[in-house]
């Protein structure tokens, strides 16, 4: 071989030597700063409480500090997708509130388990399989958050006080260090989710996400997009509670029109001056006080549980309907709000508790959502957020139920408008097993809203079929 190939093929061999080297040298600093910030918080859950057999999907519980000192302890649900976990997005989703537990998501909205639905006789409720799970095509971060709902807690009192953008940045925080945590992830497509007061908490989150990601801040998150349900976005919301009201027929056309009238369409902040307006909401108010606002056809048991030592007294219907065996009566005249109840005595449980690998002594009573939740809210209009993601490109999906009136899709169609982008599918039915599921329209800046007939103020849980193949056509970049 000649002297000039044996220094060609000398050369090669350094060069790749120094490659190989260069990249061993540049894992292990990799490895080194994982090392650094990982905080493995996450145990698997085999079995719950209550549910017959190991559980058929992967379930990790955990906690992740958050703030400099980790004084904030956020708790979270890991349910890996049930479909391709490895490419497969992942979501994370916050409940509404502020205050309710991300329980609320797992087992009573978009989760794989429920409850069985039969009344409370003093053992642990028992939990099935749902066959409506989102979890069937994406991963998902189920987040008590803010600090102080659910299992979140926090090592000072000072650090259960949080407000909108602290609390967002906090969930950025939690957010890179599980994705540190859980490196396998790190590529797969990234979205922000949530419903109700969510609406506040998802587009700031997601905008913080995209700034981190052109400041290039490690790890970098390949945020697609975000959604929401019945959304609470800016404080207009509430003046299209009263046409929404109108077109439900539960009010008069003579009263709608002299609502119009005397105030004018603004009904968040009425002028104490101005009598007429007074008048006319004070009755649109009695007219309403029956009807249940997170579903107009349910019956009215309040949206919320009781608190803990009313849960399972003698409802007055024992009263009314003294031929009814009890059990009857709970079947025939159940509010949804009992169903709520069996959350309580499930995750009150000791057994529980130590199955889910909550640390003894940080929480109390748990409560589906704290009403006592220390937190203010500092940004009451997220539609700038809405603007800002938009004109990045990123897609969103928002749906609403159409007999909510906590949040009317009325509302939501307004600020949607608002944005002034342009319709490039026009309104038009979608479609589940034959049935019309709703109606939908997309715009030009990749925003789709949907409404879901028949869906109320949190619509998976109303109509959860027909919500699954929504999420499952939209993440698949699918029309509806």
């Amino acid at each position: 071989m000649s002297e000039q190939k044996w220094k060609g093929k000398l050369m090669f061999l350094i060069f790749f030597q120094k490659s190989l080297y260069f990249h061993l040298l540049v894992m292990l600093m990799f490895l080194q700063v994982c090392s650094k910030f990982a905080v493995h918080a996450g145990s698997a859950v085999k079995f719950l409480p209550g549910f017959d057999g190991p559980l058929p999907f992967e379930l990790e519980t955990g906690y992740i500090g958050v703030d400099e000192s980790e004084n904030v302890q956020l708790f979270y649900y890991f349910v890996k997708s049930e479909s391709n976990p490895e490419t497969d997005p992942l979501v994370l989703w916050f409940t509404g509130g502020p205050g309710c537990t991300a329980f609320t998501a797992l087992a009573y909205e978009i989760g794989p388990i429920k409850f069985v639905e039969v009344e409370y006789n003093g053992s642990l409720p028992r939990l099935i399989l749902s066959h409506n799970s989102w979890t069937e095509v994406a991963s998902f971060i189920l987040i008590d958050f803010p600090v102080g709902t659910g299992f979140s807690y926090a090592k000072t009192p000072q650090a259960l006080e949080s407000n909108t953008l602290q609390a967002c940045n906090q969930a950025i925080q939690f957010l890179r260090k599980f994705l540190i945590d859980h490196p396998e992830f790190i590529s797969n497509p990234i979205y922000v989710g949530g419903d109700s007061f969510a609406g506040l908490f998802v587009p700031i989150v997601a905008e913080l996400i995209a700034e981190g990601n052109e400041n290039g801040i490690e790890p970098p998150i390949d945020l697609k997009g975000y959604l929401l349900g019945n959304p609470v976005t800016t404080p207009a919301d509430n003046n299209y509670v009263v046409p929404f009201a109108h077109g439900m027929g539960l009010i008069s056309d003579e009263l709608y029109e002299s609502l119009k009238r005397n105030c004018k369409g603004e009904y968040q902040d009425i002028d104490p001056s101005n009598l007429p307006c007074l008048q006319d909401f004070q009755a649109f108010r009695e007219l309403i006080d029956k009807v249940q606002s997170a579903h107009v056809l349910e019956p009215t048991c309040g949206f919320f549980a009781p608190k803990p030592q009313n849960l399972f007294l003698e409802s007055s219907l024992d009263k009314k309907f003294p031929g009814l065996k009890r059990h009857d009566r709970y079947l025939a005249f159940r509010c949804r709000v009992d169903g709520y109840k069996l959350s309580y005595v499930w995750a009150n449980d000791d057994n529980v508790r130590e199955a889910l690998h909550i640390r003894k002594g940080t929480i109390g009573y748990w409560r589906r959502c704290n009403l006592s939740l220390r937190f203010t809210t500092t940004v009451q209009d997220s539609i700038p957020f809405h603007a800002n993601l938009s004109s990045k490109g990123y897609r969103s999906l928002v749906y609403s139920g159409d007999h909510d009136s906590i949040v009317p899709f009325l509302a939501t169609q307004a600020w949607i408008r608002s944005l002034n982008y342009s319709t490039v599918d026009d309104w038009r039915q979608w479609v589940v097993q034959g049935q019309v599921a709703g109606y939908t329209r997309s715009h030009s800046n990749r925003m789709t809203f949907a409404t879901v007939k028949g869906g109320g103020h949190t619509a998976p849980e109303y109509r959860p079929a027909e919500c699954k193949a929504m999420f499952k056509r939209w993440i698949s970049h699918e029309p509806l």
